[in-house]
């Protein structure tokens, strides 16, 4: 699917533009600002191919991309002017109540994901130098070091100007009249003025002396202000003279206040967060690795780790190290080995590559496929990567482990942020985190049916009963060996199980059935919430969900039947099952009842019926399509 279609479709997902009150994305992940988050069709969402997996932090509805994050945002935004208009200057405000403290951590989100770009470029480049010069490959005195640590120490220098444009967008208000409060504040002569030693002052206001190249917490602090000032000038002067006094009367309001109380108050709030962190990871030691390392993954999850950018890009620029990124590095390799641990212990053909694939992708730093396509969807494993985090991180800052850059990679990739004195220590927790993960991962196991609903998606067409009854904890109570020969032995009809309407397979708005994964057959819209037996056979399955049933016909045609489109989320809610696995039935018989209108409040009641031994035969056809009554001819499988 093209970016400019996933874009159509996620907007049309969350509940079109007119849903929209504004959207940003980081990293990874698409950040929405939504009116009502009930609009939101999950299930559509999590259906694209681009969409890794969902999540709620505070109000604001997270669509996890992964690395296409910025290409389908830049089609979304292209392709939809009113989506533009909220993710500049003109961004609606939502009328729902938020918690101050999660709305905070959004805000400093929305500031710097945009900017992660440039600070993680610029260090990467200060990691790659410190290793090239640490093992003989460059000095340091050269013309060619220097003017490559212009490019890594220029966007740390100058940070305030970076802050200054992406607060300003993020507030409300004129970037560039932003960008020239950051210039006065970093002006050659104001910087020598304010370091001179002596007594400052403005109109007899004493100015306190404070460095402002690399701080972080000023310039948000002055641009948030500088909002305000600027909306009000701008509503009292008049049409005519905008252009000229607004800007000029805003600066002249705001680099005054700026110098004499927002900077010193700036600063001193960061220097005591930064300080109480800093105190905690320093004598804390093994316990707060611990309890950090092992929580790592869910403050990140909810995004509670940008609250902590300004403190880290703080600590690097005035400490030279941050004792949290090593953290962040440990608790990706503890997703990654968790993930490995699935594939050692998965059972399903598919299942073992996703969880190989995402495996390496966590390695990489790209933690999104893991976490929330494996280790989250399967639980145990996600304990089992917290786990091996909490070792690892226990184990780093026991001894005291640092980063010495923002190398915007918390993977194998990332690792010259980590190169110095401690670097041993940080990739020992590294190991440690992965190796632990991937133990107590294969040591938990998983159970494959918990994954997700269309987990059933799991098996390709032609899949074996035993690999169907692998999904049910009941499957143990049967052998398959005792049900007759699996191998089809002749041609094979199945009768309609439920009265309503028979649809091809792949009008079904799931692509497991939709796109014949499962294999070939027959779907139904259901108008009595009954569902009978196709065929005279054995049930080899009920699943403990009730929603889904596999029964295998007397001359071995093999049928899955799925009640509704996502329905094992209702946990056996609303079905009743009249059958047990391994119970003998005649075509006719009762499998199961279910309410039917209480499903259908919240799923789409579509029922797939398909041959899941497809391969074994020739043709398998809809024999009826249209209105039709449980017990008539509606599919056939010829040999």
């Amino acid at each position: 699917m093209k970016h400019q279609e996933t874009a159509q479709e996620i907007i049309k997902a969350v509940g079109g533009t007119n849903n929209i009150n504004s959207v940003y994305h980081c990293v990874t992940r698409l950040r929405f600002d939504l009116k009502d988050n009930e609009k939101v069709d999950n299930g559509s969402l999590k259906k694209l191919d681009k969409v890794m997996g969902t999540n709620i932090s505070g109000d604001q509805f997270q669509v996890i991309i992964g690395n296409d994050v910025a290409k389908v945002f830049d089609a979304m935004v292209k392709e939809n002017p009113a989506i533009q208009q909220t993710t500049e200057n003109k961004e609606p405000k939502s009328d729902k109540k938020q918690n101050v403290v999660l709305k905070i951590f959004e805000t400093i989100a929305g500031v710097f994901a945009p900017m992660l770009p440039a600070i993680t470029a610029a260090g990467m480049l200060k990691g790659l130098l410190a290793l090239f010069v640490s093992v003989g490959w460059m000095s340091a005195g050269t013309d060619t070091y220097r003017i490559l640590s212009a490019i890594g120490d220029g966007v740390f220098h100058y940070l305030p100007l970076l802050i200054a444009v992406s607060a300003a967008r993020k507030f409300g208000s004129n970037p560039f009249v932003a960008i020239a409060l950051g210039t006065a504040l970093m002006y050659p002569d104001m910087t020598a003025l304010l370091s001179s030693g002596e007594s400052v002052g403005f109109l007899g206001i004493p100015v306190t002396a404070v460095s402002y190249a690399s701080s972080v917490i000023p310039i948000l602090l002055a641009v948030w202000l500088m909002s305000y000032v600027e909306k009000w000038v701008d509503r009292v002067i008049p049409a005519a003279l905008k252009l000229l006094l607004v800007p000029l009367i805003t600066l002249l309001v705001m680099v005054p206040v700026t110098l004499i109380a927002i900077g010193p108050l700036g600063t001193f709030v960061g220097s005591g967060l930064s300080g109480g962190i800093n105190w905690l990871l320093n004598e804390g030691g093994l316990i707060a690795g611990i309890v950090l390392g092992g929580a790592m993954a869910l403050i990140i999850m909810t995004g509670m780790h940008y609250a902590l950018v300004p403190i880290i890009l703080s600590n690097i620029a005035t400490l030279g190290f941050d004792k949290f990124l090593p953290l962040t590095f440990i608790s990706n390799m503890g997703q990654a080995g968790a993930t490995l641990g699935v594939f050692f212990r998965a059972k399903d053909k598919k299942l073992k590559t996703v969880a190989l694939s995402t495996s390496f992708t966590a390695l990489m730093g790209v933690t999104e496929p893991a976490m929330y396509g494996v280790n989250m969807k399967y639980k145990k494993p996600f304990a089992a990567a917290m786990i091996g985090s909490a070792v690892g991180g226990g184990f780093a800052l026991a001894f005291g482990a640092k980063a010495y850059v923002l190398a915007g990679n918390g993977g194998l990739p990332g690792l010259p942020s980590l190169i110095g004195q401690t670097f041993w220590y940080s990739f020992g927790g590294m190991i440690l985190a992965f190796i632990v993960g991937a133990i107590m991962s294969t040591i938990f196991g998983i159970k494959e049916e918990e994954g997700d609903a269309e987990a059933l998606a799991q098996f390709s067409p032609g899949a074996s009963t035993a690999q169907a009854k692998a999904v049910s904890n009941d499957a143990a109570t049967v052998n398959v060996d005792d049900m007759g020969d699996p191998t089809p032995t002749s041609d094979a009809v199945a009768v309609a199980p439920m009265t309503g309407k028979s649809i091809p397979l792949k009008e079904v708005n799931d692509p497991t059935f939709g796109d014949e994964l499962m294999g070939k057959g027959v779907a139904f819209v259901p108008t009595v919430g009954e569902l009978v037996s196709p065929v005279t056979g054995t049930i080899m399955n009920v699943f403990k969900t009730k929603h889904a049933i596999v029964v295998r016909s007397d001359n071995g045609m093999e049928l899955l039947i799925h009640v509704g489109i996502n329905t094992v989320k209702l946990r056996g809610q609303y079905f009743d099952a009249h059958v047990a696995t391994g119970a003998r039935v005649q075509a006719g018989d009762k499998l199961l009842t279910f309410e039917l209108a209480e499903i259908a409040k919240e799923y789409d009641i579509t029922t797939a019926m398909v041959v899941t031994n497809t391969a074994d035969y020739k043709h398998v056809l809809p024999v009826k399509l249209g209105e039709i009554t449980m017990g008539e001819d509606v599919l056939k499988a010829e040999i």
